[in-house]
């Protein structure tokens, strides 16, 4: 008889959500099977208020999504391997079912070369989801899982044999493409993702733009995810189609402003180790319906 997995939990948190924060962490706790370990880290703040067993790290300044959420992972043993899965989940989320952690357990179980499970993001009011939280081009239908090429950052849960094999986050990134980031080398590496629409975290509908970075992180951050990620003739193709997708959604002024400075820090600031994917990778990608140049 196999052993179950051993799954653990990171959230992170600046400390302004202790109601919400605390209904999350009693959701993991509510899960079927073997109790989940969480990790939370605090970003600049202490954290306080969280229920008895649950572990924390305070980070003394808030240092950005990846890099708190590779803290929480080293939490767990070098590169989480305490464990063997991960559940990254948002401070503000809230699973919506309690077998979610099982569900989890029997999907890695059953493909050893699934790597990444990326979740259903569901409004608690309406039920719905966002086109943008369906990690593939053909969104319209969230209620389909499928293989996907990237996934969500709020609502997963990860193999920790892949931060073994490829590393985890981006820590220079902060905000915005972390995740494609991680994906990209985990497919790179042959690891597959998946999308389930049975495992939903509850999340209240926001936009992404509500962040004051938004504009600056995502063009900074899509230059450095071609220069750190694709062969080199795919990164012009790739940033000349984003560029066009950019413009054709007619941003405000201020915004295009902030779009191009984040788009020339691409370019003249570090992005960390370059290790191009092969271009069998790319092939995959493309076959999957995501070519890496949209």
């Amino acid at each position: 008889m196999n052993t179950p997995l051993k799954v653990g939990a990171v959230v992170i948190t600046m400390g302004n959500r202790p109601d919400d924060l605390r209904a999350l962490l009693d959701s993991v706790a509510a899960q079927e099977g073997d109790p989940v370990e969480v990790v939370v880290v605090g970003q600049g703040t202490p954290v306080t208020g969280v229920p008895d067993g649950v572990r924390t790290v305070d980070l003394p300044e808030n240092v950005g999504i990846p890099a708190g959420r590779n803290v929480g992972i080293e939490a767990f043993g070098p590169g989480g391997t305490d464990v063997d899965v991960l559940l990254f989940l948002d401070d503000d989320g809230l699973l919506a079912h309690t077998d979610t952690a099982e569900l989890v357990r029997q999907a890695f179980t059953a493909d050893p070369r699934l790597g990444i499970i990326s979740f259903r993001i569901a409004d608690p009011e309406t039920g719905a989801t966002q086109r943008r939280h369906v990690p593939r081009l053909r969104a319209s239908d969230p209620m389909r899982s499928s293989r996907v090429t990237t996934f969500l950052g709020g609502a997963n849960a990860v193999r920790t044999k892949v931060f073994a094999e490829v590393g985890g986050l981006p820590d220079e990134f902060f905000y915005a493409h972390e995740e494609t980031d991680l994906a990209w080398r985990a497919l790179d590496a042959d690891w597959m993702i998946d999308y389930r629409a049975d495992m939903v975290l509850l999340h209240p509908t926001t936009a992404p733009s509500r962040h004051a970075s938004y504009h600056f992180n995502v063009a900074r951050n899509r230059v450095w995810l071609a220069r750190r990620n694709l062969p080199a003739p795919l990164v012009p193709a790739y940033l000349g189609v984003w560029l066009l997708l950019t413009l054709a959604r007619r941003p405000s002024v201020p915004a295009l402003k902030a779009w191009c400075g984040g788009f020339r820090a691409g370019w003249t600031t570090p992005c960390g180790p370059r290790r191009p994917m092969r271009w069998r990778t790319v092939w995959r990608l493309t076959r999957m319906g995501r070519p890496p140049v949209v």
